[in-house]
């Protein structure tokens, strides 16, 4: 099933023309994201200072660094329009998920991104790449198109 963020575009995402500047849409894909992940119960990354016994943990801490990005983009936005972003997981690997990211305008195609990340957890104070865990993969799935 599909995550569905609004957005209106505002005036400091436009550029001198009064379009919304390519940049962003990679703003926007990782709002909805981190939206998307949060509608799940989890998150972006480990929070500082969580009480360990509170509700969430039983959930692994881990975060999501990201290892490609892109987006094409098929007709303009302008200052106030409502746009949907509409998130789904295209593929999942045991350590990495690629989110699928369509831009509309009402029924209008936008345009289309995708980004990959990469599962990771913090190891001695540095990253380090991870299976990604059960109880998150479970939760994930309802975002697989």
């Amino acid at each position: 099933m599909a995550f569905v963020y609004e957005q209106r575009v505002e005036f400091r995402d436009t550029d001198a023309a009064g379009i919304a500047h390519f940049s962003v849409f990679f703003t926007w894909m990782e709002e909805a994201e981190h939206a998307a992940l949060r509608s799940l119960g989890l998150s972006v990354m480990p929070r500082q200072g969580r009480d360990p016994g509170g509700a969430e943990s039983a959930i692994p801490q881990v975060t999501w660094p990201r290892v490609s990005a892109q987006c094409d983009y098929v007709r303009p936005l302008r200052f106030e329009d409502d746009v949907q972003v509409t998130v789904t997981l295209g593929k999942v690997g045991s350590k990495s998920l690629t989110y699928q990211f369509q831009f509309s305008r009402g029924e209008e195609s936008i345009a289309n991104g995708q980004v990959t990340v990469v599962c990771c957890s913090f190891v001695n104070g540095h990253l380090k790449s991870t299976e990604i865990p059960a109880e998150i993969a479970a939760r994930l799935q309802t975002l697989v198109a």
